[in-house]
């Protein structure tokens, strides 16, 4: 049987990520997945996804002696395992797994590219991303942005030639499970239950974000946007779902003030299962300055919720502006507050949006569908 390696830099991706698609493709392959121990995860991806993994520790900076010995932990393995392909995800192990699969003289080099974070760096760091992103291109035999707009991006910034480049699908890594994010999950009971939990009031709007909180997310636009709806109304909640990475990208110091004093403001930390937190909510603010396909802007339009979204690749592909939600420009706090502000008085527009989220992501989205186009690309480049 031919054999195919999937790598992340860590084990969240390679069983959150890709949740299902590994399974999926065990049918067809012999499929390996390779990412770091993270605290015992990788065993649970590899019962979860019934496959076979390696662990090999990487990390999400630019730590070049650790890089070293991975590239040649990797380098190993794929001369041992002698793949077909090597398809790998996240920026980190993308650069790494590519430079090692060539090494190996890996056949088919595969790289998913769901985001570029180095758009938003400046300088000397710019002028190094750029290098190690063409580097990780060049290694690579094929390219596959998540979306249509990060293939333009991609192009624009010359970072290989329009041949290498393919999307799968309609976009996304791997789609979404509609029958999981299905908001008729939810009884009402379960809902009221959730909401005298958080402390919201039944006849409160919710407005939800789900995802890291950084500056690079528009949480700094978002949580002052929010601040300005609190002067006028006090039955408005803003529900924050995931985590703070003050290592990587703080939130700014008054933000993180505004999050912790404002009492319309309920920090939900990180939850393994968001479905719930979707089925209490309104809408979904979600101001980023930069995506590959966001997984969070499909989950809430399967859950029947209208988003704000910002008019970045990925995000204004799902969403189609006053149809299933709302595009505002990046980095734009005053249309943001505009937008969220009518959402919020308009009963009616606001419903009307919510009521074609739902078949806006069933059509094109289905992870079923992504994971069969998949493997006709694996098909295709093997036999």
């Amino acid at each position: 049987m031919h054999k195919i390696i999937r790598v992340t830099t860590i084990p969240k991706s390679l069983g959150g990520l890709l949740k299902g698609q590994l399974k999926f493709m065990s049918q067809h392959y012999t499929i390996i997945g390779v990412s770091g121990e993270g605290e015992g995860r990788l065993d649970r991806v590899a019962e979860e996804e019934n496959v076979e993994v390696i662990a090999v520790e990487m990390t999400r900076k630019i730590t070049p002696i650790q890089d070293l010995k991975a590239v040649l932990e990797l380098y190993k393995v794929f001369k041992k395992e002698k793949p077909d392909i090597v398809h790998s995800h996240t920026p980190k192990a993308g650069t790494l797994s590519m430079f090692a699969a060539r090494l190996a003289r890996v056949p088919n080099r595969l790289h998913t590219i769901a985001g570029l974070p180095l758009l938003e760096a400046k300088g000397s760091k710019r002028i190094l991303l750029d290098v190690v992103e063409k580097l990780t291109y060049w290694c690579a035999t094929m390219i596959y942005p998540n979306s249509f707009g990060l293939k333009d991006i991609i192009l624009e910034n010359k970072y290989t030639s329009s041949k290498k480049l393919k999307v799968i699908a309609n976009g996304s890594s791997n789609g979404i499970d509609t029958s999981h994010f299905d908001p008729d999950l939810y009884s009402n009971e379960d809902k009221l239950a959730l909401r005298k939990e958080l402390k919201i009031n039944t006849e409160d709007k919710v407005i939800i974000y789900v995802g890291r909180l950084v500056k690079d997310k528009g949480i700094n636009e978002l949580v002052s946007a929010f601040k300005r709806i609190c002067e006028t109304r006090n039955d408005v909640k803003l529900l924050l779902v995931g985590i703070f990475e003050n290592d990587l990208d703080p939130l700014l110091p008054e933000t993180e003030k505004e999050i912790k004093t404002n009492s319309n403001i309920i920090f939900a930390g990180w939850q393994t299962d968001v479905r719930p937190y979707f089925a209490i909510s309104d809408i979904l603010g979600f101001p980023s300055y930069r995506e590959g396909f966001p997984n969070v802007v499909m989950q809430a339009g399967a859950m029947g919720i209208a988003s704000v979204v910002t008019d970045i690749n990925g995000c204004n592909e799902i969403v189609s502006n006053k149809d299933n939600g709302i595009i505002v420009p990046v980095k734009n706090e005053e249309i943001l507050f505009e937008s969220l502000y009518k959402l919020v008085e308009n009963d009616n527009m606001r419903n009307d949006i919510a009521s074609r989220s739902r078949a806006s992501i069933t059509d094109r989205y289905k992870n079923q569908y992504v994971w069969e186009e998949l493997l006709k690309e694996y098909d295709s480049l093997i036999k």
